[in-house]
C-alpha cells in the first residue's frame, strides 16, 4: 500500500501538472470505485483544482466550490499520466480524470477492487474522513507521546493504526522500528521516556529520508514504480536476508494479512518472535533464541 513517502510523492508530482488547471471530466471504468452518491462525479467538471492534499494515506483534489474528490489507493492502486484523453486500460483501468493539460489514470491489478473515489462537498464532508491521526513530521514530542500511549497497543500495531499516526503502513513501520532497535511487539504502556523520543526521531528522519531518495528517482518524471518492497529497505520484505546492520538473517511473524519484517539481533536481544498460528502449531518445538534457530539449520544441513 503506499504509504506517506510515496503519497507525498505522487501530491509533488500530481500538483506540478494539474494544479490551477481545469477538471474537465471523470471517466469511470469501475461502478464500485465510487463511494458516494451526493454529490454526484459530474459535479467536478469544469472546476479548477486549488489544491492538492493528504489526509491520512488519503489523496485529495481540492476543486473550486469547495469540492473535494478524495481517492485512497488502498493496497494497488496506481496513478499514471497521460496524454490527454488516454484510454482507460481494460482490465487493471479503474478511473481516468481528464485536465486540460492531460489525463491522470487510477490502475488497479488486483482482482480485488478495493482503491476508492469519495465526492464531498465542504470542509466538514472531508474532515469526516479523517480518521485523525497523528502527522508525525510535524508533531512536537509531547504530542507524540501522547498518541502512542492513548492506547496499550503493540508498537507495530501503533504505528500503523490510522487513528493514532496518519500516513504509515505495513512497510514504513518495520524501517523506523529496525531504525529505533524497538521490537515491533513490545507494549506501548512499557515503552521508557528516551525508547519513545528515540522511536519519534526515528519516524521522522526514516520517512523524511525515504521522501528524499524517492524524489531523487523521480526528480521530474511522473513516478512509475511505487511498491512497498524495495531492496534499499533494511527489513521489510528481506525475510532470511542479512540485516544491514549486524548481517544477521531478517526474520517475520505474519498475522491476519500482515506481517512484521524484524532483525532479532538488532530489535529484541535475540528472541524469535512468533504468531499465535506457528506456536499453537510448533510449540515448545518453536525454537526461542536466533542462536537455537541456526543451530537447527546448521544440523539439518
Amino acid at each position: 500500500m503506499p504509504e506517506l513517502p510515496d503519497i507525498t510523492l505522487y501530491i509533488e508530482r500530481i500538483g506540478e501538472r494539474v494544479l490551477h488547471s481545469r477538471l474537465e471530466s471523470v471517466r469511470l471504468a469501475s461502478p464500485f470505485l465510487l463511494r458516494t452518491v451526493d454529490p454526484p462525479i459530474s459535479a467536478a467538471a469544469g472546476r479548477e483544482v486549488e489544491r492538492i492534499g493528504r489526509i491520512g494515506k488519503r489523496i485529495v483534489f481540492g476543486l473550486e466550490g469547495d469540492l473535494h474528490l478524495v481517492i485512497h489507493l488502498m493496497i494497488s492502486g496506481r496513478f499514471r499520466w497521460r496524454d490527454r484523453g488516454a484510454k482507460i486500460p481494460g482490465r487493471l483501468g479503474l478511473a481516468a480524470f481528464d485536465f486540460t493539460v492531460g489525463t491522470l489514470l487510477l490502475t488497479e491489478p488486483s482482482i480485488k477492487k478495493r482503491a476508492s473515489l469519495h465526492v464531498v462537498e465542504g470542509a466538514a464532508a472531508l474532515a469526516a474522513l479523517d480518521p485523525g491521526g497523528l502527522e508525525v513530521m510535524e508533531a512536537p514530542p509531547e504530542a507524540f507521546r501522547e498518541a502512542l500511549t492513548r492506547e496499550n497497543r503493540t508498537l507495530k500495531r501503533a504505528l500503523t493504526d490510522p487513528r493514532i499516526f496518519s500516513g504509515i503502513g505495513n512497510a514504513y513501520s518495520d524501517e523506523i522500528l529496525h531504525a529505533a532497535r524497538l521490537s515491533p511487539v513490545k507494549l506501548t504502556s512499557r515503552m521508557e521516556p528516551e525508547e519513545i523520543e528515540r522511536l519519534r526521531v526515528c519516524t521522522r528522519e526514516v520517512l523524511s529520508s525515504w521522501i528524499e531518495r524517492l524524489r531523487g528517482e523521480a526528480p521530474e518524471s511522473f513516478p512509475g514504480k511505487v511498491t512497498a518492497f524495495r531492496k534499499e529497505m533494511a527489513v521489510h520484505g528481506r525475510h532470511g536476508k542479512p540485516c544491514p546492520d549486524c548481517g544477521a538473517p531478517v526474520q517475520r511473524i505474519v498475522y491476519a494479512a500482515n506481517e512484521a519484517n524484524y532483525c532479532a539481533k538488532c530489535q529484541t536481544d535475540g528472541k524469535l518472535l512468533a504468531d499465535r498460528a506457528l506456536s499453537r502449531l510448533m510449540k515448545s518445538d518453536w525454537p526461542k533464541t536466533l542462536e537455537e534457530l541456526e543451530e537447527r539449520k546448521a544440523a539439518r544441513r
